[in-house]
């Protein structure tokens, strides 16, 4: 009888714990992230781009979201220009993704399919990375060497 007192006792007192997932982790229904926007014209197209600007925001990226709105994107914003490397772990859907300078001269693009972990590197230094929906590459018929406007928002002369 004593034994079964201590034991609904435990269960008691756990289950709040078991209730509010006590593990630490992040749970799915967490997902996405929540990160301001910004709108942006891309070769005569507006889009609305989430704003990824510190480590934290930029390692979730788009993860574990079903599908993002076709004229939404997220953009990462970096505090240096260097060669970046994008993957798609727990991404899941395609995107197009756009390496830029500092500059807002497009650098390179490529298409990265869901869930794919082999990398795809800009070809030369990028401060930022804009993803949106696979086939707007195509569409905005973007190629290296075009110029973006950024905007004011982006523009590198000064911190925000």
């Amino acid at each position: 009888m004593k034994t079964l007192r201590i034991q609904s006792l435990l269960v008691i007192l756990l289950l709040p714990c078991l209730a509010a997932d006590c593990s630490g982790e992040k749970k799915q229904e967490d997902w996405p992230q929540r990160l301001p926007t910004t709108q942006m014209t891309i070769a005569g197209q507006v889009f609305t781009l989430e704003i990824a600007d510190d480590d934290k925001e930029r390692e979730i990226g788009l993860m574990k979201r079903d599908s993002i709105p076709q004229n939404h994107g997220m953009i990462f914003i970096f505090p240096d220009e260097e060669q970046r490397t994008f993957w798609m772990k727990n991404t899941r859907f395609d995107i197009d993704i756009f390496y830029v300078r500092e500059d807002g001269v497009l650098d390179s693009n490529a298409t990265m399919r869901a869930y794919d972990l082999t990398g795809s590197p800009s070809n030369g230094p990028a401060k930022y990375a804009i993803e949106l929906n696979a086939g707007w590459a195509e569409k905005l018929k973007l190629k290296p060497g075009d110029k973006l406007t950024l905007t004011d928002f982006l523009a590198p002369a000064g911190p925000r």
